[in-house]
């Protein structure tokens, strides 16, 4: 894939069984979060709000969604692992034949959002 300029070339120059998915996360976070300022970074879609947020990528076979800074929580983890999710200590692969785990997700990034907002100040 050539460096995209923006989320949506990104999207469309991702393999198809991808793209789905890449669609969904990034619905996911600008319905969650309007004022996110996206962004390409690291060559792929990356967002920040009040400092670093989020972003995901496509891989070989599976698209992995992951959060900036911090850790996603351990209940979380469980939750996605006994779903069948892969998960690393920031981020949650979504294989092309398994469902984006929407609510946790949102949930994930609506708590990310907090700790971002509660940080600006202290910068």
């Amino acid at each position: 894939m050539s460096k995209p300029k923006d989320v949506d070339s990104y999207i469309a120059n991702s393999v198809i069984e991808a793209q789905p998915i890449l669609k969904e996360l990034h619905e996911i976070i600008l319905s969650t979060f309007p004022k996110a300022e996206e962004g390409i970074s690291w060559g792929v879609p990356f967002y920040k709000y009040h400092g670093d947020f989020a972003g995901f990528a496509t891989y070989k076979k599976h698209v992995s969604f992951g959060i900036a800074t911090g850790v996603l929580e351990s209940k979380d983890r469980e939750m996605l692992k006994n779903n069948g999710y892969v998960t690393g200590i920031k981020t949650i692969q979504i294989k092309f034949d398994q469902k984006v785990p929407t609510a946790v997700i949102k949930q994930i990034l609506k708590a990310k959002v907090r700790v971002n907002e509660a940080t600006k100040g202290m910068k």
